[in-house]
């Protein structure tokens, strides 16, 4: 493969789980296939009542590179990440991306990533947190919702990745082998942490490379109050499993 393939997505299977993005979800499939055009996208919907998965099904027909998985209901961020992950595996694809439908994480950045993979990293990390990072769109609470978990996150695992929350990342294939997927114990907000931490506490590779989130311009943000909490009492559990031994 050349050095041009790589920087276009050969290889890479981008996922985007999607509950009510039927707006989104055609401005984000064009503008991440416009920046890597040999990539796949594999879209999870979870049974969206606004017809999203009406709609992947149609950019599908028309779109060899898109691909449509539905699930029967809203079963949740982490389980859909882990089904489309082990079918992309199944499927032999190198590299496995996590994305937004909702277009705050900007395609722009995926040649960094596609950089940063051939580098020989096994995670790459879109990072709010390190210089060239940043957020726009967000109030006050929010900004110390994120930056103040990812820093709870760091200071109990004990772990020097900045952004631990972030949902815009890559993983290669002997990354997601070897964080064992069947075994991930998180399924919302915290799926972010478990991954990272797992692939830390395995000896893999992990890099951070700056992005600026964009907030949501349409549709509503799916945190809510039990997410948060599920992270909170998450981040203790992986910790004392891996004390233990057990990840």
């Amino acid at each position: 493969m050349s050095d041009q393939d790589q920087l276009l997505g050969e290889g890479a299977l981008i996922v985007t789980p999607t509950y009510n993005e039927r707006d989104n979800l055609p401005l984000f499939v064009q503008a991440t296939l416009a920046v890597a055009p040999k990539a796949h996208i594999l879209v999870v919907d979870d049974a969206s009542p606004d017809g999203t998965g009406a709609v992947a099904d149609e950019l599908a027909q028309g779109d060899p590179r898109i691909r449509v998985m539905h699930r029967p209901g809203k079963q949740g961020l982490g389980t859909a990440y882990v089904q489309a992950f082990e079918r992309g595996l199944a499927d032999g694809y190198r590299w496995f991306f996590e994305m937004d439908t909702d277009l705050s994480h900007d395609p722009s950045y995926l040649p960094a990533f596609f950089a940063a993979l051939a580098e020989g990293n096994d995670v790459v990390i879109g990072s709010r947190n390190i210089p060239g990072g940043d957020v726009e769109g967000w109030g006050l609470g929010r900004h110390v919702l994120s930056k103040g978990g990812s820093l709870y996150s760091r200071l109990i695992l004990g772990v020097g990745v900045k952004d631990l929350t972030t949902g815009y990342k890559a993983f290669n294939t002997h990354a997601l082998r070897t964080i064992d997927l069947a075994s991930i114990r998180s399924n919302g907000y915290s799926f972010q942490i478990e991954t990272t931490y797992r692939a830390l506490l395995r000896g893999l590779r992990v890099k951070e490379v700056p992005i600026v989130f964009v907030d949501r311009r349409v549709g509503q943000s799916k945190m809510n109050r039990r997410i948060f909490a599920e992270a909170i009492v998450m981040v203790w559990k992986l910790r004392l499993a891996a004390l233990r031994g057990e990840i």
